[in-house]
Protein backbone atom coordinates (compact mmCIF):
# COMPACT_ATOMS: atom_id res chain seq x y z
CA UNK A 1 0.00 0.00 0.00
CA UNK A 2 2.78 2.32 1.16
CA UNK A 3 4.67 1.58 -2.24
CA UNK A 4 1.63 2.25 -3.92
CA UNK A 5 0.81 5.51 -2.36
CA UNK A 6 4.44 6.14 -3.21
CA UNK A 7 4.47 5.78 -7.06
CA UNK A 8 0.81 7.76 -7.42
CA UNK A 9 2.04 10.76 -5.26
CA UNK A 10 4.12 11.56 -8.13
CA UNK A 11 2.04 10.99 -10.86
CA UNK A 12 -0.24 13.56 -9.40
CA UNK A 13 1.57 15.76 -8.79
CA UNK A 14 3.26 15.65 -12.50
CA UNK A 15 -0.84 15.87 -14.01
CA UNK A 16 -1.17 19.51 -11.63
CA UNK A 17 2.14 20.77 -13.31
CA UNK A 18 1.06 19.90 -16.80
CA UNK A 19 -2.53 21.51 -15.88
CA UNK A 20 -1.28 24.50 -14.32
CA UNK A 21 1.22 25.24 -17.34
CA UNK A 22 -0.89 27.72 -18.66
CA UNK A 23 -2.21 30.43 -17.12
CA UNK A 24 -4.15 31.64 -19.96
CA UNK A 25 -5.96 28.89 -19.79
CA UNK A 26 -8.54 30.03 -17.44
CA UNK A 27 -9.62 32.40 -20.29
CA UNK A 28 -13.09 29.96 -21.57
CA UNK A 29 -12.75 30.67 -25.54
CA UNK A 30 -16.32 31.09 -27.19
CA UNK A 31 -14.99 29.60 -30.23
CA UNK A 32 -13.18 26.56 -28.82
CA UNK A 33 -10.66 27.21 -31.47
CA UNK A 34 -6.98 25.56 -31.40
CA UNK A 35 -5.38 28.77 -32.82
CA UNK A 36 -7.25 30.61 -30.85
CA UNK A 37 -5.79 29.05 -27.37
CA UNK A 38 -1.90 29.18 -29.11
CA UNK A 39 -2.73 32.97 -29.44
CA UNK A 40 -3.44 33.34 -25.71
CA UNK A 41 -0.39 31.53 -25.17
CA UNK A 42 1.53 33.58 -26.45
CA UNK A 43 0.18 35.90 -23.76
CA UNK A 44 1.71 33.75 -21.00
CA UNK A 45 4.24 36.41 -20.09
CA UNK A 46 1.32 39.02 -19.11
CA UNK A 47 -0.51 36.91 -16.85
CA UNK A 48 -0.82 37.87 -12.88
CA UNK A 49 -0.44 41.38 -13.44
CA UNK A 50 -2.46 44.29 -13.31
CA UNK A 51 -2.52 46.91 -15.42
CA UNK A 52 -3.83 50.65 -14.77
CA UNK A 53 -4.77 53.19 -16.90
CA UNK A 54 -7.11 55.78 -16.71
CA UNK A 55 -9.40 57.90 -18.83
CA UNK A 56 -8.73 61.65 -20.40
CA UNK A 57 -10.41 63.26 -17.22
CA UNK A 58 -9.14 61.42 -14.87
CA UNK A 59 -12.76 60.20 -13.48
CA UNK A 60 -12.46 56.41 -14.12
CA UNK A 61 -9.49 54.20 -13.61
CA UNK A 62 -9.61 51.21 -15.57
CA UNK A 63 -7.87 47.73 -14.59
CA UNK A 64 -7.43 44.90 -17.11
CA UNK A 65 -5.42 41.22 -16.27
CA UNK A 66 -4.73 38.83 -19.08
CA UNK A 67 -7.27 35.83 -18.23
CA UNK A 68 -7.43 36.71 -14.57
CA UNK A 69 -9.28 38.58 -11.78
CA UNK A 70 -8.83 42.13 -12.33
CA UNK A 71 -8.49 44.21 -9.07
CA UNK A 72 -9.50 40.53 -7.34
CA UNK A 73 -13.24 40.94 -8.60
CA UNK A 74 -13.61 36.99 -9.43
CA UNK A 75 -14.44 36.65 -13.40
CA UNK A 76 -13.34 39.79 -14.43
CA UNK A 77 -10.72 40.74 -16.83
CA UNK A 78 -11.06 44.38 -16.82
CA UNK A 79 -13.22 46.31 -14.84
CA UNK A 80 -13.98 50.47 -14.51
CA UNK A 81 -13.38 51.93 -11.01
CA UNK A 82 -15.28 55.19 -10.58
CA UNK A 83 -12.93 58.02 -8.87
CA UNK A 84 -15.34 59.68 -6.75
CA UNK A 85 -17.90 56.80 -5.66
CA UNK A 86 -15.26 53.85 -5.94
CA UNK A 87 -18.47 51.74 -7.91
CA UNK A 88 -17.14 49.27 -9.83
CA UNK A 89 -18.37 48.28 -12.80
CA UNK A 90 -17.06 44.83 -15.02
CA UNK A 91 -16.30 46.04 -18.66
CA UNK A 92 -15.50 42.20 -19.94
CA UNK A 93 -14.94 38.58 -18.17
CA UNK A 94 -12.26 36.61 -19.37
CA UNK A 95 -14.74 33.77 -19.36
CA UNK A 96 -16.00 34.99 -22.54
CA UNK A 97 -13.02 35.49 -24.19
CA UNK A 98 -11.86 35.73 -28.18
CA UNK A 99 -8.10 36.20 -28.95
CA UNK A 100 -7.03 37.35 -32.46
CA UNK A 101 -3.17 37.51 -33.73
CA UNK A 102 -1.34 39.69 -36.16
CA UNK A 103 2.38 39.46 -36.98
CA UNK A 104 2.87 41.36 -34.32
CA UNK A 105 -0.09 42.22 -32.20
CA UNK A 106 -2.63 40.33 -30.24
CA UNK A 107 -6.37 41.84 -30.51
CA UNK A 108 -8.27 40.50 -26.97
CA UNK A 109 -11.87 40.25 -26.76
CA UNK A 110 -13.94 40.21 -23.61
CA UNK A 111 -17.74 40.20 -23.40
CA UNK A 112 -19.94 39.26 -20.88
CA UNK A 113 -19.77 42.82 -18.63
CA UNK A 114 -22.26 44.62 -16.80
CA UNK A 115 -25.12 46.01 -19.04
CA UNK A 116 -25.16 49.87 -19.95
CA UNK A 117 -28.33 51.53 -17.94
CA UNK A 118 -29.63 54.02 -20.87
CA UNK A 119 -27.97 53.62 -23.87
CA UNK A 120 -26.50 51.16 -26.16
CA UNK A 121 -29.90 49.13 -25.68
CA UNK A 122 -28.49 48.22 -22.48
CA UNK A 123 -26.40 45.34 -24.19
CA UNK A 124 -23.73 44.10 -22.13
CA UNK A 125 -20.48 45.98 -21.81
CA UNK A 126 -17.43 44.21 -23.71
CA UNK A 127 -13.59 45.53 -24.08
CA UNK A 128 -11.11 45.05 -26.66
CA UNK A 129 -7.22 45.02 -25.66
CA UNK A 130 -5.16 45.37 -28.88
CA UNK A 131 -1.41 44.14 -27.27
CA UNK A 132 1.10 45.33 -29.55
CA UNK A 133 4.72 44.72 -29.65
CA UNK A 134 7.40 47.33 -28.12
CA UNK A 135 11.01 46.96 -28.05
CA UNK A 136 11.06 48.30 -24.65
CA UNK A 137 10.69 46.19 -21.50
CA UNK A 138 8.13 48.26 -19.78
CA UNK A 139 4.09 47.14 -20.32
CA UNK A 140 2.09 50.76 -21.33
CA UNK A 141 -1.45 50.25 -20.70
CA UNK A 142 -3.55 52.85 -21.88
CA UNK A 143 -7.29 53.65 -22.96
CA UNK A 144 -8.20 54.60 -26.51
CA UNK A 145 -12.03 54.91 -27.06
CA UNK A 146 -15.39 54.45 -25.27
CA UNK A 147 -17.41 54.15 -28.62
CA UNK A 148 -21.07 54.04 -26.74
CA UNK A 149 -22.70 56.67 -29.11
CA UNK A 150 -24.60 54.06 -31.18
CA UNK A 151 -27.73 51.63 -30.58
CA UNK A 152 -25.25 48.37 -30.48
CA UNK A 153 -22.30 47.54 -31.01
CA UNK A 154 -20.97 49.36 -28.20
CA UNK A 155 -17.30 48.87 -26.74
CA UNK A 156 -14.21 50.21 -24.99
CA UNK A 157 -10.60 50.20 -26.80
CA UNK A 158 -7.56 49.94 -25.19
CA UNK A 159 -4.02 49.34 -25.89
CA UNK A 160 -1.28 47.49 -23.98
CA UNK A 161 2.39 48.18 -25.74
CA UNK A 162 4.73 44.70 -24.38
CA UNK A 163 7.47 42.76 -25.87
CA UNK A 164 5.47 39.55 -25.56
CA UNK A 165 3.65 39.31 -28.40
CA UNK A 166 6.89 40.23 -30.53
CA UNK A 167 8.01 37.67 -33.14
CA UNK A 168 10.87 35.89 -32.51
CA UNK A 169 13.63 37.26 -35.12
CA UNK A 170 15.47 33.39 -36.38
CA UNK A 171 19.19 33.74 -37.08
CA UNK A 172 19.80 33.39 -40.91
CA UNK A 173 23.45 32.56 -40.02
CA UNK A 174 24.81 28.51 -41.45
CA UNK A 175 25.91 26.64 -39.22
CA UNK A 176 29.23 27.55 -41.11
CA UNK A 177 29.42 30.76 -40.75
CA UNK A 178 28.81 30.51 -37.08
CA UNK A 179 31.88 27.78 -36.68
CA UNK A 180 33.66 30.41 -38.50
CA UNK A 181 32.64 33.35 -36.38
CA UNK A 182 34.05 31.26 -32.98
CA UNK A 183 37.20 30.48 -34.48
CA UNK A 184 37.83 34.04 -35.63
CA UNK A 185 36.52 35.05 -31.65
CA UNK A 186 38.93 32.08 -30.39
CA UNK A 187 42.27 33.54 -32.82
CA UNK A 188 41.46 37.20 -31.58
CA UNK A 189 41.23 35.85 -27.85
CA UNK A 190 44.24 33.85 -28.85
CA UNK A 191 46.19 36.93 -30.17
CA UNK A 192 45.59 39.41 -28.31
CA UNK A 193 45.91 37.77 -24.53
CA UNK A 194 48.98 36.70 -26.18
CA UNK A 195 50.45 39.33 -27.15
CA UNK A 196 49.83 41.43 -23.48
CA UNK A 197 51.47 38.47 -22.14
CA UNK A 198 54.62 38.59 -24.18
CA UNK A 199 54.81 42.21 -23.73
CA UNK A 200 53.72 42.81 -19.96
CA UNK A 201 54.87 39.66 -18.57
CA UNK A 202 57.52 38.22 -20.48
CA UNK A 203 59.26 41.85 -21.63
CA UNK A 204 59.69 41.08 -25.20
CA UNK A 205 59.92 43.70 -27.99
CA UNK A 206 59.40 43.53 -31.78
CA UNK A 207 58.13 40.63 -33.20
CA UNK A 208 58.90 38.49 -30.35
CA UNK A 209 55.51 40.13 -28.97
CA UNK A 210 53.67 37.64 -31.31
CA UNK A 211 52.61 34.81 -29.42
CA UNK A 212 54.26 31.62 -30.01
CA UNK A 213 56.80 33.55 -32.24
CA UNK A 214 59.37 30.84 -32.67
CA UNK A 215 56.84 27.92 -33.70
CA UNK A 216 55.15 30.61 -36.29
CA UNK A 217 58.54 31.45 -37.91
CA UNK A 218 59.03 27.48 -38.36
CA UNK A 219 55.52 26.89 -39.30
CA UNK A 220 56.78 27.14 -42.90
CA UNK A 221 59.73 24.74 -42.86
CA UNK A 222 57.57 22.15 -40.96
CA UNK A 223 55.08 22.62 -43.60
CA UNK A 224 57.61 21.77 -46.48
CA UNK A 225 59.19 18.87 -44.81
CA UNK A 226 55.83 17.35 -44.13
CA UNK A 227 54.37 17.51 -47.70
CA UNK A 228 57.97 16.58 -49.14
CA UNK A 229 57.88 13.89 -46.31
CA UNK A 230 54.25 12.30 -47.42
CA UNK A 231 54.39 13.40 -51.19
CA UNK A 232 57.99 12.56 -52.48
CA UNK A 233 60.03 9.47 -52.39
CA UNK A 234 63.57 9.96 -51.63
CA UNK A 235 64.93 6.07 -50.63
CA UNK A 236 68.62 5.14 -51.71
CA UNK A 237 67.82 2.97 -54.46
CA UNK A 238 71.25 0.92 -56.03
CA UNK A 239 71.32 0.54 -59.19
CA UNK A 240 70.96 -2.63 -60.89
CA UNK A 241 74.10 -4.43 -62.09
CA UNK A 242 74.56 -3.84 -65.46
CA UNK A 243 75.59 -7.13 -67.88
CA UNK A 244 79.10 -7.49 -68.33
CA UNK A 245 80.25 -10.25 -71.12
CA UNK A 246 82.43 -12.94 -70.24
CA UNK A 247 86.44 -12.50 -70.31
CA UNK A 248 88.42 -14.39 -72.79
CA UNK A 249 91.24 -14.83 -70.75
CA UNK A 250 91.21 -18.48 -68.66
CA UNK A 251 90.02 -17.88 -65.40
CA UNK A 252 92.55 -19.03 -62.61
CA UNK A 253 95.62 -18.19 -64.66
CA UNK A 254 97.39 -15.00 -63.70
CA UNK A 255 98.57 -13.15 -66.57
CA UNK A 256 102.41 -13.20 -67.81
CA UNK A 257 104.32 -10.59 -66.85
CA UNK A 258 106.19 -9.14 -69.29
CA UNK A 259 109.25 -7.05 -67.39
CA UNK A 260 111.92 -7.34 -69.98
CA UNK A 261 112.14 -3.61 -70.05
CA UNK A 262 113.29 -3.76 -66.83
CA UNK A 263 116.75 -5.79 -67.49
CA UNK A 264 119.93 -3.64 -67.43
CA UNK A 265 121.24 -3.18 -70.93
Amino acid sequence: MLLSLRIVTPLFVLLAVVQAEFLTDKCNLTSHSVFEQNTLHLLEPLTNQNFTAKSQDEEYSYIFQVCGDADGIKGAGLVQKEKSSGKMVRIGSYTKTQAVKGGDWVMLFYEGGDKYDSHCSQEPRRAMIMISCSTSTKNVFSVKIEDNQKNRGCYYLFQLDSNAVCPVIQSKLSAGSIILIIIFCCLAVYLTGGFLYQRLVVGAKGVEQFPNYAFWSEIGNLSADGCDFVCRSRGNREEAPTYRGVATEPLGEEPEERDDHLLPM
